[in-house]
């Protein structure tokens, strides 16, 4: 039987491999080297889209009310820390944002400052994917039954269809698998 945190497991695992396009990226930055726009526009629309939207989406809209119906605090311990991990990310993209705009048209300090964000946020995402893979997720597979298991993974097809549209999820694979060639 598929779970809900399978599903976002192997979403996890996606999401890490642009992390580490994206640590690639801010080092390469900071020696000096140049870097196309094109890695951070395609990692922005993934982290924006992929990771935010879709992932996050699917466990702020289906994953953390289902666990809070079973009993698990939402304004205390992991789900709480969760979304505040959540919101901190959105930070760092919309720094992120900004400073390529800045580093678009050449300036010296921008690129400095998407170094320091994309590699921010980075160390946050993989430090957020380990707390939930070995606390949140096991918590959310003894607390969940097999029924709501199967529901919430229907309703995680639903969110993916709503907020990044069919084919989508397939689309981001296909450019990590470009912008890392090494898996």
């Amino acid at each position: 039987m598929m779970r809900a945190s399978d599903v976002l497991k192997n979403e996890h695992r996606a999401v890490e491999r642009m992390l580490g396009v994206l640590q690639r990226a801010a080092n390469r930055l900071d020696a000096g080297e140049a870097v196309p726009v094109e890695i951070f526009d395609g990692s922005l629309d993934f982290l924006r889209n992929f990771a935010d939207k879709c992932h996050h989406g699917k466990e702020e809209m289906a994953l953390f009310p289902a666990m809070a119906k079973a009993g698990v605090p939402v304004d205390r311990g992991p789900i709480v820390v969760m979304l505040a991990e959540h919101e901190e990310g959105r930070r760092y993209i919309r720094a992120m944002a900004e400073a390529l705009e800045g580093y678009r048209r050449g300036d010296h300090a921008a690129r400095a400052a998407l170094a320091e964000s994309a590699r921010g946020y980075a160390t946050l995402l993989a430090e957020h994917i380990k707390k939930e893979d070995s606390i949140l997720f096991p918590m959310s597979d003894r607390v969940l039954s097999e029924s709501v298991q199967q529901e919430l993974v229907a309703e995680f097809d639903r969110i993916e269809a709503e907020h990044i549209g069919a084919g989508v999820h397939e689309r981001y694979h296909a450019m990590i698998d470009e912008l890392d060639p090494t898996a």
